[in-house]
This record gives C-alpha cells, structure tokens and sequence, in this order.
C-alpha cells in the first residue's frame, strides 16, 4: 500500500518534463487540489488566488466537475499548475511557509473555525490527529484492563489500532477467515464502491495509488487486508471465530464472551469491555416467499455469491433492484442467455460518468509526483461531501407532496425533474421501459444509486425483461407470479438487501438484571452517540443504530469519529475504576433528537418503506445532520449523560 508517497523530483531538463508533457498531466488532474498542494509545497499563496478559486457550486443530480469551475477558469488553473510543477521539478520548495487554513479556505470557500478540528483530522498534514493522547499506563498505572473486539473489518481493525496506540491489551474475534469484513464477504460480480475511492481510506492511512475513480471490490478488500498488516493488528485477530453470547458479571463488571470456532469447539474469555464492530449490513435478508429451497437449480444470495455460481448461458433470475442488483445485472447481462428482473420498485441513479473509470494516467503520474496531492485530493473529496446532497433530501413541511410528484421541497422537486430528463434520455428507444424505471417516491426515499448508463443498456437487452408483478412463490421450475406466470429460469440470485434492523443479531447479549438486549430494544435498536445503551456498562457498540451516511460523506468518517468517542469512554472509565454508563433519560433525549431529525428527511417520511426503516416504521439506521454535527458530539464524554457503575455492586 503506498500511504504517502515520497517526494519525486525528475530532472527538470527530462523531455518527460517539459512544459508540454505537464500540460498533458495537468489536463488529467482534480485542479484544486493539485493548487493547494503545489501552494502549500512551494509555499506560495499565488496557486490560491481569486482567479483560480473554485466557485464550489453545490451539487445537483450530478455533482459539478473541478468545483464548478467554468473553461476560462479552468484554463488559468492549468496553466498555473503547469508553472507550479516546472517549480516543483526545479527543486524548488517551501512547505511551512504558508499556513494551512489559507489553503483550507480556498478548497472550502472559507469554512468558519467550527470546522478547523475536523479539517486537521481529515487532511492528516500534521500526522495522526485523533491518534489517543493517553496511555493506560499513565491514566490508570497498574491496572489490569482487557477489552474484546468483536468484527475484523473496516471498523474493528481501526479500533484495534488505537487500542494498541493506547497500550490496552485486547484480541479481535472475527468470524470469517480473514479480515476485511464485507469486502471480505461480497464477492459477486460488480461489487465495487459507490463512494469516492480517496475519501473511503482512514485519515491516519492514505492511500495514493487507488486504480478506479471507485474501487473494485477486490481493492477494497487488498487495502483493509494490507492496513491489518502494517498496524500490526493481524497479530491480534482470531479468524473462524463466532461470538454466540455476550453476558454481565455485575458483580465482578467485567463481560464473558463465548464463542465457537470454525471446528465446532467452543471458548470463553473475560474482559472489562466489549466493543463491538459487527457492522450493519452484515446479515443476508431472503424475501419472504415460499419455496425457496423448492427450486431444482442454483440459487444464492448475492452476499454469499461463490466461484461455484455459474451464469454463463444460463437463464437468471434477478430478484431486488437495489444496489448489489444494479452492480450484478449489468456486470453478467453479456453472459447470460436469460435475464429476468424481478423488482418492487426501481431506484433513483445519480448520474457518475466516470463510475467504472480508472483513475486518469496523467493524474495517477501527478499523484506521485506531487508531495501532499494525494491527501489534498482526498480532503477535497471528504469535504464535497460534507453536505452533499442533504439539502435537496430536507422536507419542507409547508410543501404540498401531493400537487408535487410526491416530492418533499422545491429542490427535491428539481432533483426529481433532472433524474427523470435522464432517464428518458436514457429510455428513448424504449419509452414502454420508463415507467417502469422511474421511481415513485421522492429522490432520497431509498437509497440513490451511482448511474453510468450501463443499467440502462442491460435493461434493454433483447434477452432482459424486467417483471414488476409480485412473486407468489418459488417453484422447482423458477419463479411463480401472482398472475399465475412460471419463469423457467436455471439460476435465482436474491439481491434482497439485508436484516439491517437487527443490530448485533444473532448474538445474545445479556446486561443488568438478566436483561437481553433484544428484549430491551424488542426490535427497534436505538444508541446513544450510535454507542451506548443503558443496562449494558462496558459494551460499545461501534456503527451502530442511526450511524449510516446516506446523501453524506462515506463510513470511515463515521467510523472513525464512534472510534475517538469509544476510546474516550474507555479513558473515562479507566479513570473513574468502573465502566460508565450511559442513563436511560440521555439515551432517550438523543433518540429523541435523532428521530425529530430523520422525519425531516425523505426518508423518514410517511409513504416511504426502505431498509433504513425497522418494523415499526422508525430510522433506526441513517445520520439525519450534517457530518460536523457527529464529530463534534463524539470528541467529548457528557458525563451528566452517564452513571458510574460501582465495581462490585
């Protein structure tokens, strides 16, 4: 993994870097941030000027190239990235010469100080920012602590590194037989990311030679893998590993974990804390239909996709339309002899032209050329997404839905309109396709997809259909439907999502007085800070309920941000000599405030079913406010928020 890549300094009289050669690598490049690297490189604020600022226009359906900057712009901001790089080349330098908040100010159009800790953490120049300032030896000398983590994934390997950072002995138990977690897991044909690759890596690992503008999935995987090896946390990981139950030694405060192995033999361990790091959509969800195990040929879930699965000339069966579908039907439709579509309701796309591109030569040769590009770059992408499209979701609650093509404001309505004026550009040739391809719901009801055309171009294959009438059940010949029609089909993938309400299931986890969890949510899971739940001192729970990013920024931030706050609190009950715990009146004032939040975005409204809803028609998943908002409230522990827990009581 290259996670900052040297300095490289051609010599300057190399043909391959004459001024021509740099007009070819500049025309490649993201242009802000190349200028704010080469500003902050050469220390010269001339690279920041108001000529070459990005007007950062906000985002549409489709988000606006180079920041929205116009041709002529664009044009200046090449020819002075061309003399910044003739500098660089030259060996000229001067890095601590400019402050960086001017070269924040440029990218963001001046963010107030409220953002500057978030911008430090994020751009990462300075070193680890959210790196624990503390040891266990120093807070709490000669205590014996010991915390288990449970999920090897995106979040537990992050977590287990501060632990280690913070001197806390601990072990990871993960149930697959390796690292990575759901890159780990999904291998089916199209997985990719739908976030932009740069702002999906930890800010204290960047990472500078990512291949695609969004990630195959196999990269993913490989960078998560190699993170476990360069921070030293494979060492501490057991594979093959299933946690069955966690329970409360009140008396002692400390947890038991039991788990199984792979083999069938079983373990128990103790520790003082429990964390957590299970992920929410960890659970493959099959519909609710009879016969599933009635069908005579090949079938799988698309999260349990296998080499064994053969598509090749077959007739298949597509049921969900979600996103694991749209990644699926398009990467196998030129395979295949059949495809059939089986599907509820259609997804909003966003329009992502370059959503399967590669990453731009003459950008990839910038990013290593250029000191800093690459976490410039990255900050750039985190920052674009600070807000993103949150404000084209708000519902305005004077809005009439109904005189509105059940939108929810007067930009979701504009939102609506630009996806439709795709989509029939898109459908053009086949106009019987476009009623079946628009949604009904408001864009930001359900998940939004990234849209590149390749969904509509499989969709009006001769040998694809798309099927909206109900399944009845499943039969050994295919899939029967409610008007009586049998589907001969040889392969059935369900894309149907997963049991994303259940969180931590099917774990049993025991707390105060014999309580279990699951009695205590009974289904509609809830955490204070996405974290803590009351009755259960010691266990943290990391992306948790409502932690999901849905129009806003990507996971790791998330993560990282619930990670800085568990440690906090292992810091906070290190000192107290008990674990905290969170009281039952905060935890309901937060859910409080998070559910007020989220019934004022589309998908929190009436009419409007998703997965981010659990059975009683509550978010249980998404984060309603801005990314500073979740930053903010988890760099600090409200202790009037939490009981101490006494040791022995």
């Amino acid at each position: 993994m290259t996670t900052e890549t040297p300095p490289r300094v051609d010599d300057p009289h190399d043909p391959a870097t004459t001024a021509a050669r740099l007009h070819e690598l500049v025309a490649d490049a993201e242009l802000a941030p190349l200028l704010a690297a080469l500003a902050y490189e050469l220390g010269d604020p001339w690279f920041l000027r108001e000529e070459v600022r990005p007007p950062l226009t906000p985002a549409q359906a489709e988000v606006f190239p180079q920041g929205g900057m116009d041709e002529t712009t664009q044009r200046l901001a090449r020819e002075s990235a061309v003399a910044g790089l003739e500098r660089l080349l030259a060996g000229e330098r001067g890095a601590g010469n400019l402050e960086i908040r001017q070269v924040v100010d440029y990218l963001t159009g001046s963010a107030g100080d409220e953002y500057l800790a978030l911008v430090d953490r994020e751009l990462g120049i300075a070193g680890d920012a959210t790196a624990p300032d503390w040891a266990i030896d120093e807070v709490a000398p000669g205590t014996t602590y010991s915390v288990v983590v449970i999920g090897a994934g995106m979040t537990g390997i992050a977590m287990s590194y501060r632990l280690h950072q913070a001197g806390i002995e601990h072990v990871v138990l993960e149930e697959q037989s390796d690292v990575g977690g759901t890159w780990r897991g999904n291998r089916y044909p199209g997985v990719r990311l739908d976030t932009n690759n740069f702002a999906y890596s930890y800010s204290f690992l960047q990472k500078s030679d990512w291949p695609n503008q969004f990630s195959e999935g196999h990269d993913i995987w490989d960078y998560f893998s190699t993170a476990a090896d360069e921070l030293g946390v494979r060492e501490r990981v057991r594979t093959d590993t299933r946690v069955e139950r966690l329970e409360l030694d009140e008396s002692t405060s400390t947890w038991t974990i039991h788990s199984r192995h792979s083999d069938g033999s079983t373990d128990t361990l103790t520790a003082d804390a429990v964390i957590t790091a299970v992920g929410q959509l960890n659970r493959p969800k099959l519909p609710d239909v009879p016969g599933i195990e009635d069908f005579a040929g090949t079938w799988c879930h698309t999260a349990e996709w296998t080499e064994d699965v053969r598509v090749s000339g077959e007739r298949v069966a597509l049921v969900g339309s979600g996103a694991s579908a749209y990644q699926v039907v398009p990467a196998i439709v030129d395979d295949v002899s059949e495809l059939v579509l089986f599907q509820r309701t259609p997804p909003w796309m966003l329009p992502t032209p370059a959503y399967h591109d590669p990453i731009k030569p003459g950008m990839a040769e910038l990013l290593a050329m250029v000191p800093g590009y690459s976490r410039w770059f990255r900050f750039w992408q985190s920052w674009l997404a600070t807000e993103g499209r949150l404000p084209l979701v708000t519902v305005d609650p004077s809005w009439d839905r109904a005189a509105n093509e059940n939108t929810v404001s007067a930009a979701n309505l504009e939102l609506r309109r630009q996806l439709v004026d795709r989509l029939e550009m898109q459908y053009a040739d086949r106009p019987d396709l476009l009623p079946t391809v628009t949604p009904s719901y408001p864009p930001g009801g359900k998940r939004m997809l990234r849209d590149n055309g390749v969904w509509a171009r499989a969709l009006k294959s001769p040998h694809a259909s798309v099927v909206n009438t109900p399944i009845e059940r499943i039969v050994p010949e295919g899939i029967r439907t409610t008007d009586g029609v049998v589907h001969e089909v040889d392969v059935i993938v369900y894309a149907t999502g997963f049991q994303a309400a259940g969180f931590l299931e099917p774990m049993e986890v025991v707390g105060r007085d014999g309580r279990t969890l699951r009695d205590f949510w009974h289904g509609d899971a809830a955490a204070y800070k996405g974290t803590s739940v009351p009755g259960f001192p010691g266990l943290h729970i990391l992306f948790g309920p409502n932690t999901n990013l849905v129009v806003t920024g990507s996971a790791i931030f998330m993560s990282e941000c619930s990670i800085e706050y568990v440690m906090e609190c292992l810091r906070t009950s290190l000192l107290a000599g008990a674990p905290i715990e969170v009281t039952t009146e905060a935890y309901e004032r937060y859910r409080d405030w998070v559910d007020a939040e989220n019934s004022l975005r589309a998908w929190g409204t009436d009419g409007v079913t998703s997965w981010y809803k659990n059975a009683f028609g509550r978010v249980s998943q998404n984060w309603p406010f801005p990314l500073l908002t979740y930053f903010d409230i988890t760099r600090r522990v409200d202790i009037d928020d939490h009981l101490p827990t006494a040791q022995g009581d």
